[in-house]
C-alpha cells in the first residue's frame, strides 16, 4: 500500500433489484410491525465495479446480461485501459468467483501480469473486499426505502451516484482504507 509505484484497486460485481431494499423504520410500540410488499418482479441490474484505494476513484460498467467469464474479461480489459494512464503497476483485489479464474482470460491475465495483476482473497471471505462497503453505501444512499416501478428507475437512482465517484471520492477513500 505504501509503494508509490503500485495502485491497489478493489473489484467486485453487484446486483440491484427493482424492488429496492428496506432500511430502518420506527414503529410505535403499540402497533404491529407492518407488512411491506415488494413489487412482484425479479428484474435486476448488475454492475462490475472497482475502487482505487488511494483516492476513492470509482470505475463501473453495467452488465445487461449475466456475470460470467466473458463479461468479466470485458470488464478487466476496460479496467486495464482505464488504469494504464497512471503508468503504475495495478494490483486488483478480487474474490474467488469461479469466472474470475476462468481459462478464457488466463492468457490475457498472464500477458498483463507485469503491469496489471489480480490478487485473490481467501475463499469464503467477501467481507475482506473493501468494495463491499461501496455497495452497501450505494444501497443506503440510492435504493433503501424506495419503490421503483421500472428497472430504469433503479439505474437512474444508482448511476448518478457512481458518476460522482468517478474522479475520486474522499468518502470512498476513507470507507475503503486498509490500515
Amino acid at each position: 500500500m505504501d509503494d508509490p509505484d503500485i495502485d491497489v484497486w478493489a473489484m467486485d460485481e453487484v446486483m440491484f433489484h427493482q424492488h429496492g431494499t428496506t432500511c430502518k423504520m420506527w414503529i410505535a410500540p403499540e402497533d404491529h410491525n407492518p407488512t411491506i410488499y415488494h413489487h412482484p418482479t425479479r428484474k435486476s441490474v448488475g454492475y462490475f465495479g472497482a475502487v482505487r484505494l488511494r483516492d476513492g476513484k470509482f470505475v463501473y460498467q453495467r452488465e445487461a446480461d449475466k456475470f460470467n467469464a466473458e463479461t468479466f474479461h470485458r470488464f478487466l480489459k476496460f479496467l486495464r485501459k482505464t488504469t494504464a494512464r497512471t503508468n503504475k503497476k495495478v494490483v486488483v483485489i478480487s474474490d474467488n468467483a469461479r469466472y474470475h479464474h476462468a481459462k478464457l482470460h488466463k492468457p490475457w491475465r498472464d500477458n498483463c501480469e507485469d503491469r496489471f495483476a489480480l490478487d485473490f482473497l481467501p475463499p469464503y471471505s467477501p467481507e475482506l473486499n473493501p468494495i463491499e462497503r461501496v455497495w452497501k453505501l450505494t444501497r443506503r444512499n440510492c435504493t433503501h426505502n424506495k419503490y421503483f416501478s421500472e428497472l430504469e428507475n433503479v439505474i437512474n437512482a444508482i448511476e448518478p451516484q457512481f458518476d460522482k465517484w468517478r474522479q475520486g471520492s474522499e468518502a470512498l477513500r476513507r470507507l475503503c482504507a486498509i490500515n
